[in-house]
């Protein structure tokens, strides 16, 4: 005899505290997989305590002064880590928070040579609590609820090939040719001729297999095999980095760290950055239109990149419902916000919900837990820091490949048979890797659906909020010719 099963029978009970409140077994997950999703995210993110003070150290500011890198490396790692943590006690999501890649270049590349690194991370905590604002006021809901389910989809397999993009970059299997046609190639002269790209491939086809097999831990596995074999091979050849401390290229070198284990393996955290901020300095030196602009700039690549990343890492977990929407949302919001004012206040730029979180994701991570796995992680390297140096970004960046494809996977949900639909869809995917944004396809796509579907007849389903902010990135793409017209 055979009984129809009821919901309470369908959903295994919880079986303690910690269980009840990230709601592990209610998402079909288990402790062990909240642990291993929660270390192959950190794996797959612990560059960022490297690339972040590659970047912000390397610019000097408009007073002659810069940041050091061992101190900035220590407040990346403690920013990282408490909002890690923070997210995923409030939220319950396994969506890592770390360095955005995209604001701390805009501050490095162009801000600093106008502000102090001070006023510039001031310049950050004022981005951060208006989004904080317009998360907490329900605005910021708002907006995401008037984005298109087909836009939503879009965005998480633009996303998807966007990180799969970091990857074979990361890895030099995609480099610059440095010539107008074509940009990019494949390794060096079209030739996979390096052994940290190969072990990329290696590392790659490995993880690949083992998820085909469907064996536990497969990222995981798939990584520490890969570093292991990068160790022995740095021992064998000394390949040592690919750039040296004079600025030397080495062609055959490791990317952002060499995999060799570390003469120390402790080291005190230097935090002196945390507190060092100016948050009115840049309205006095550069004026407050100026200094308007460059907020502007930084909440639209804020808000946008956190939404787009946000929701696709919950479609991917399945954590979303129909219309996108995630658990927690809104707190979720209040939270990527607050990340933005912590990481101005440690001078580690802003910090974001960060899209390597899926690879965690794809290892089986679905609730907070894993969010505390990482944090203390990272919390750790502030002591470890040579630590994580040892796997290499070629190794890390198979993950992000493997990732990219199961985001890419997301596509058979749309219906691209109407070709209003089509071309913003088409945008999004494409905008995003092409021009290294996820701001930019999202605002490529938002763009596109509002013109085409109100002139083909449907502007009475476009909400009105997306039509304020499909001119906000209007502006947005704009912003360069508007500063040089208006002197700002």
């Amino acid at each position: 005899m055979t009984t129809t099963p009821t919901p309470e029978t369908d959903v295994a009970e919880p079986r303690g505290r910690v269980d009840r409140f990230f709601e592990i077994t209610k998402r079909g997950s288990t402790p062990g997989a909240e642990v291993r999703g929660g270390l192959v995210t950190f794996v797959t993110m612990a560059y960022i305590v490297i690339l972040n003070p590659i970047i912000l150290s390397g610019s000097t500011d408009v007073a002659g002064d810069s940041l050091g890198f061992s101190q900035v490396a220590a407040v990346t790692a403690l920013t990282a880590g408490v909002m890690t943590i923070l997210f995923g006690l409030i939220s319950r999501l396994p969506f890592a928070f770390a360095a955005g890649l995209g604001i701390n270049s805009f501050l490095a590349v162009s801000v600093v040579g106008e502000l102090t690194w001070p006023e510039a991370m001031g310049l950050v905590v004022i981005n951060g609590l208006i989004i904080v604002l317009l998360a907490a006021t329900g605005l910021r809901r708002l907006i995401f609820n008037a984005v298109p389910v087909a836009l939503k989809t879009a965005i998480t397999v633009g996303i998807g090939l966007f990180i799969a993009f970091i990857g074979f970059v990361d890895a030099g299997f995609v480099t610059a040719t440095g010539v107008a046609s074509p940009p990019v190639g494949l390794g060096i002269n079209g030739s996979i001729a390096t052994v940290p790209t190969l072990l990329f491939v290696v590392t790659l086809l490995l993880c690949a297999v083992l998820m085909a097999l469907r064996v536990r831990a497969a990222l995981l596995i798939g990584l520490v095999v890969g570093t292991v074999l990068a160790v022995i091979a740095e021992a064998i050849w000394h390949f040592g980095p690919a750039v040296g401390a004079d600025g030397e290229v080495t062609v055959g070198g490791w990317g952002l760290s060499v995999p060799a284990l570390p003469a120390n393996l402790v080291s005190l955290p230097d935090l002196s950055l945390v507190g060092q901020v100016d948050l009115f300095g840049a309205f006095a030196r550069i004026g407050a239109p100026a200094a308007i602009g460059l907020i502007f700039t930084l909440v639209f690549t804020n808000f946008f990149d956190a939404m787009g990343t946000m929701t696709g890492l919950s479609r991917e977990a399945g954590l979303s419902d129909p219309k996108g929407d995630f658990p927690r949302l809104r707190s979720a919001l209040i939270v990527e916000g607050v990340g933005a004012v912590a990481g101005g206040f440690t001078s580690s730029s802003s910090n974001t919900v960060f899209i390597e979180s899926a690879s965690g994701i794809g290892e089986g991570a679905r609730t907070g837990l894993a969010n505390i796995v990482t944090g203390v992680l990272f919390l750790a390297a502030m002591f470890f820091t040579p630590l994580t140096t040892v796997v290499p970004s070629e190794v890390a960046a198979a993950a992000l490949v493997i990732v990219g494809a199961l985001m890419m996977s997301q596509i058979r949900h749309l219906d691209l048979s109407e070709f209003s639909v089509l071309v913003p869809v088409f945008l999004t995917v494409t905008v995003m890797p092409f021009t290294y944004s996820i701001a930019n396809g999202i605002g490529a796509g938002f763009i596109s659906w509002v013109v085409i579907r109100s002139i083909t007849g449907k502007a009475k389903e476009i909400s009105p909020l997306l039509w304020i902010v499909a001119a906000g990135f209007v502006l947005y793409f704009a912003r360069g010719p508007i500063s040089v017209a208006f002197g700002i």
